[in-house]
């Protein structure tokens, strides 16, 4: 970040600090989507990214006085959602951990032969991407947090690892080292067992009524394709603050990027108008 646009940065948080909506406004509305695609990943759902987007953006409203510019804002908006994220403990796969084994086990004998049609007159092949988009959220599941941090940190949002590192806590070389790691147990991983990515047996258009019995995806309610999707470059040029990426970029191409849902957008408009704001200004 250059000295004018890292003093303008400063200008815009001491004005939101001070009670100035818009200006609160601005800050809110440059990170919200890069928080909520943090929190699907690392969450798994919808209903839990949202959760943990409001909370975010929340505690990152509350503690803006405690920015004083030292790393860029995108940067420390990230610190506060990975610490808040890897100790996340509300949401669905927090009570049903997954493992590549576990699913594996189940790619490779699930009867989905067995399973009478669920679809509720939707077509396949819309059910089939859905299936997709959720299944490679489901998957980051199998990796412990702060390994799914790391890969979604160098996979979707290509961070430079010195900034990637400072995040985590740990140094530029550590980083680079887990996350080549990482993303060869993820590629091994698509190789084997997915048709869609890899030369697995696993085709989604087969295990779509699988799917929708074991509450995997629900017919009535299509989460990723009512989802507005937006350019993985846009999510890049938003966090226009951090530095150059690194050589270990890789496009991992089912990491897409959505605009937070509507309803987020409205609750933080909702607390932004809100007598709490002022409240919690002066704390």
């Amino acid at each position: 970040m250059d000295k004018k646009m890292s003093e303008e940065l400063q200008a815009l948080v001491d004005k939101a600090t001070a009670g100035d909506k818009n200006a609160l406004e601005t800050l809110v509305a440059g990170v919200q989507d890069i928080v909520f695609n943090l929190s699907l990943r690392m969450l798994g759902t919808f209903a839990d990214a949202e959760d943990a987007t409001q909370d975010i953006l929340l505690k990152m409203i509350t503690h803006l006085s405690s920015f004083r510019g030292d790393s860029s804002f995108t940067t420390w908006v990230f610190r506060i959602a990975a610490n808040h994220l890897k100790n996340y403990k509300k949401h669905l796969f927090a009570h049903y951990p997954l493992s590549f084994e576990y699913y594996g086990n189940d790619i490779k004998n699930g009867k989905i032969e067995d399973v009478p049609d669920l679809t509720q007159n939707v077509g396949k092949d819309i059910l089939a991407e859905e299936l997709k988009m959720s299944c490679t959220n489901v998957m980051l599941q199998c990796l412990d947090m702060e390994s799914r941090c790391i890969f979604i940190l160098g996979t979707m949002f290509k961070i430079d690892s010195r900034i990637a590192g400072d995040i985590l806590e740990m140094t530029p070389e550590a980083y680079r080292q887990r996350l080549s790691r990482i993303r060869k147990k993820m590629a091994d991983f698509l190789g084997e067992y997915c048709g869609e990515y890899g030369n697995g047996r696993c085709k989604c258009k087969e295990r779509v009524n699988y799917a929708i019995q074991n509450h995997r995806i629900n017919p009535l309610q299509l989460d990723y394709l009512a989802a507005t999707e937006i350019p993985l470059q846009t999510m890049i040029d938003v966090k226009n603050a951090m530095e150059a990426i690194d050589d270990l970029a890789q496009d991992f191409s089912f990491c897409k990027p959505y605009q937070s849902p509507e309803r987020t957008r409205h609750l933080i408009q909702e607390f932004l108008g809100s007598t709490q704001l002022s409240i919690i200004q002066k704390s």
